[in-house]
């Protein structure tokens, strides 16, 4: 989406929004923009309302924004502007922004208006968006130059539009093959290296927790690693990991329901490929080294079952209790490999990983487990600032015999109808080699949502622009 400033609208004709803070109803000074003039009986900027007038050559769109907004808040309303007024929206189209808006909810706005154009339907016939027209540019109408503000909205929604299409595509689309070659286009197009390990090398290197989640799939795993490497002198270096089972029919355990949207399951991966994306498109002076392991989780004659006893790159053997406890075996290999060999300062990974925390916190926000406590504050700070939240949950040694088995180092999982969330981040962090800034966010019940946008579930893009707005405030 290209934008232009504009100084007035005396050459204009096409759509304008306008953006308006809550005044009162019984306001006897009307709200007034362009020489239009509405009552406040009739519109008082209320919040989630909005008002149509036409004139001089111009459809002028008032948007009630309530007395005051939060980003996440700002950033729907101008996405639902966008969706749900698309005939409206032609080659002309100039925003308003209020001279009391500040950069953060200049931000939304844009941001906002950008992920209005994403579409659901990708295998359907269906119009463009007229944002996503080549000839389309908004027009800007402010008394500050935002420019570098809308620049990076720009990018953000684009990234998160990227993410949305990964996760929303179907899983004989997006194979751990496609996950592996969008890594290297993007990384080729973004400048970060791109590493793909096939199952050979995954072998060779002793990744055999992740083989064995992907030993039922015709469809070859995929070890992911990218790298971004800004120029700079002690650059802060930042870890990532993605789970990325690009469909998980439960294995041998298989799902007795909800599997049509295990397509879904490599939520986690795809957060990180975009952050990837946006990090290295805003070229934030910082370090980040992101691995992505991905494989189908399916069944055949050599799924791996039950009561086996697989191992792991850290050397850990694992006793299997349940195939559909398989994102934590990948993650565990994952977490492993980072640590032990790019070392890097902090390390955060993602990932769709338990119906229990979904049972805990619903569909509001991710679960959050760590035992840093800086670490906690500042991914909390990004999460409420941008309105993908999340919510500490313990990390207690308690639970850690929960997992002990008899036969093996550790078992997958303790097969028990509660603390399933925290038994799950209880066996990720005995494969992070007791490392001292590393958190795990479950995002299971806020990756695939339930929202005005689609009649489906769909794709939230969460995580991309929270890992990115993490690392740029360390």
């Amino acid at each position: 989406m290209k934008t232009i400033e504009i100084k007035n609208l005396e050459a204009f004709s096409g759509l304008v929004l306008i953006p308006v803070f809550e005044t009162n109803p019984q306001n006897v000074v009307p709200i007034e923009f362009h020489g239009v003039s509405i009552p406040s009986k009739v519109f008082y900027g209320k919040k989630d309302t909005h008002y149509l007038v036409e004139k001089y050559d111009c459809l002028h769109l008032f948007i009630g924004l309530g007395k005051k907004i939060d980003y996440q808040s700002l950033k729907t309303i101008f996405r639902r502007i966008a969706a749900n007024e698309k005939e409206r929206f032609g080659k002309n189209v100039a925003l308003y922004i209020p001279e009391i808006f500040t950069l953060q909810q200049v931000e939304a706005v844009i941001s906002g208006l950008s992920l209005g154009a994403y579409h659901l339907g990708h295998f359907k016939e269906k119009q463009v968006h007229p944002l996503l027209e080549k000839e389309f540019s908004l027009s800007i109408l402010s008394k500050n130059d935002h420019t570098e503000t809308i620049t990076r909205a720009v990018k953000i929604g684009r990234a998160q539009k990227e993410v949305m299409q990964l996760v929303d595509l179907p899983s004989n689309v997006v194979t751990p093959s496609y996950l592996s070659q969008w890594a290297q286009d993007m990384g080729a197009a973004h400048g970060f290296s791109t590493r793909v390990l096939d199952a050979a090398a995954c072998k060779i290197e002793g990744l055999d927790a992740f083989l064995s989640v992907g030993k039922g799939s015709a469809k070859e795993p995929q070890f992911i690693m990218m790298d971004y490497q800004p120029t700079g002198d002690k650059l802060r270096h930042i870890g990532l990991v993605g789970k990325g089972i690009t469909f998980d029919t439960g294995g041998l355990n298989i799902k007795t329901a909800g599997m049509v949207h295990m397509k879904s399951d490599m939520a986690g991966a795809a957060a990180v490929l975009g952050a990837m994306v946006l990090i290295a498109d805003l070229k934030l002076p910082v370090r980040v080294t992101a691995i992505v392991p991905c494989c189908e989780n399916a069944v055949d004659k050599d799924a791996f079952y039950p009561s086996d006893v697989i191992n792991s790159y850290q050397g850990a053997t694992i006793e299997v209790i349940d195939t559909d406890a398989e994102g934590r075996l990948i993650l565990a290999d994952g977490l492993s490999y980072l640590i032990k060999n790019f070392k890097p300062e902090i390390v955060v990974d993602l990932a769709t990983l338990t119906g229990s925390c979904v049972a805990t916190f619903g569909y509001e926000c991710a679960g959050l487990f760590t035992n840093n406590p800086e670490l906690q504050q500042k991914l909390q700070y990004s999460g409420d600032a941008i309105g993908e939240r999340m919510w500490p949950l313990p990390l207690w040694d308690a639970y850690a015999s929960e997992l002990d088995s008899d036969i093996a180092d550790v078992k997958n999982y303790h097969g028990k109808p509660y603390a399933g969330a925290i038994t799950a981040a209880k066996f990720l962090e005995y494969f992070t080699d007791k490392h001292t800034a590393w958190a795990h966010l479950d995002i299971a019940g806020v990756a695939f949502i339930d929202d005005e946008f689609a009649k489906s579930k769909h794709a939230s893009a969460y995580g991309t622009y929270l890992l990115t707005h993490f690392i740029e405030n360390l």
